[in-house]
């Protein structure tokens, strides 16, 4: 999964209902580019370097895996969208809607398409005010100057003046915090920690990745499975018990809630695959006498992948020890997984079919599955 950047826009409109402009820019960014961790107030502003109405003008942070370019690409589409007409004549004019990257991370671009910082960013109160609301502190990569400080500076004198409405934050609209722990699941190349970690990114999640990369019998199990079957799979059980115990026990004051790529009743779906049926009767009596004193997730989300992308998955990724798993294993293990769903009482389990979807490369498919998820929240708030 590609690391995340961070950008710092700034909206303007003075034309048409110019909140609501703002509201639907705001909501497409988030659509189309990334997630929206912060916005500023909203001031309104005389227009800067000719005469006309009023604008209303606002700062967000928002957080991506797009290149600036491509940021940039995006910003076009958005501001075509809603109306915006680019002049190839200089000079200010009218506009729906004004999009411009002022930051992107600490990155200088200058080419003719595309400048970063924005090069008229310290000349211009009504860009430093809004911006100064939410990264007061962040330092201009060139000038070597804070946002406050740069906006102490401005000769731009300019009144601006709060309005008392707050454009809508649409990342808030998924209400994963009323629930204490999420548990995302899936077969072996479904994608369940990428999931778990764009979640834990966007809706400050504590993340529990499993430590299956430490398990020192998986490589030997690939190679000589009946041999470290039975190894591998208590050693998998203990690791994940001690590792949920304590990660879940462990208060986090500044994460609303917690996610996890793995939930411990994995162990028993596997070891039914992996192990000799006198092996499997032993390990059930162990793992059910570990298991009544696990914490049990409050959601627990099953991504289904059939077995030919998850074969392309794993070949993707690199493993060497999983580049000879078969695809009859694979297709065990989601059996496996689906009749423990469908016996399911004790916890709130959804399916969400991924087959046709790639929400690591796009955002439009990585909302879907979030939408899902919000529709069982909303559900389970219902009850």
């Amino acid at each position: 999964m590609k690391p995340t950047k961070k950008v710092y826009i700034s909206l303007g409109s003075n034309k048409g209902d110019k909140f609501h402009n703002l509201q639907k820019a705001i909501n497409a960014i988030y659509q189309k580019i990334g997630n929206v961790k912060i916005i500023s107030k909203v001031y309104k502003t005389p227009s800067f370097g000719f005469k006309s109405d009023d604008f209303l003008n606002v700062c967000a942070i928002i957080e991506t895996d797009f290149t600036a370019n491509r940021v940039l690409k995006e910003l076009l589409k958005i501001e075509k969208n809603l109306g915006r007409i680019r002049s190839k004549t200089r000079g200010y004019k009218d506009r729906t809607i004004d999009l411009d990257i002022i930051f992107y991370e600490e990155e200088i671009v200058n080419t003719k398409s595309l400048k970063i910082p924005h090069p008229e960013l310290h000349k211009r109160r009504f860009v430093l005010k809004p911006l100064s609301n939410i990264a007061s502190s962040y330092m201009h990569p060139i000038l070597k100057k804070e946002v406050k400080d740069l906006l102490q500076e401005c000769n731009d004198k300019s009144t601006l003046e709060p309005i008392n409405i707050w454009l809508k934050n649409p990342n808030r609209k998924y209400q994963f915090s009323k629930f204490n722990y999420i548990a995302i699941e899936g077969n072996i190349g479904a994608g369940k920690t990428s999931l778990a970690n764009k979640i834990a990114n966007d809706f400050n999640a504590k993340l529990i990745l499993e430590r299956f990369a430490d398990n020192p019998f998986l490589p030997k199990f690939y190679k000589e499975p009946q041999r470290y079957a039975f190894t591998l799979e208590m050693s998998f059980l203990a690791d994940r018990y001690q590792q949920i115990s304590d990660d879940l026990s462990q208060l986090d004051l500044f994460k609303d809630f917690i996610v996890s790529d793995y939930d411990v009743f994995k162990s028993l779906i596997f070891s039914k695959i992996t192990l000799q049926e006198d092996e499997f009767k032993l390990y059930r009596k162990l793992f059910y006498l570990m298991y009544k004193d696990i914490a049990k997730p409050d959601i627990y989300v099953y991504l289904y992948q059939n077995s030919e992308r998850l074969k392309e998955n794993i070949k993707q990724r690199g493993r060497e020890y999983e580049q000879n798993i078969d695809t009859d294993y694979l297709e065990k293990i989601n059996t496996g997984y689906l009749d423990f769903l469908r016996n399911q009482t004790e916890i709130k389990t959804t399916i969400i079919d991924i087959s046709n979807k790639d929400f690591v490369k796009s955002r439009k498919d990585y909302l879907k599955i979030v939408d899902e998820m919000t529709c069982l929240v909303d559900n389970l708030s219902n009850l």
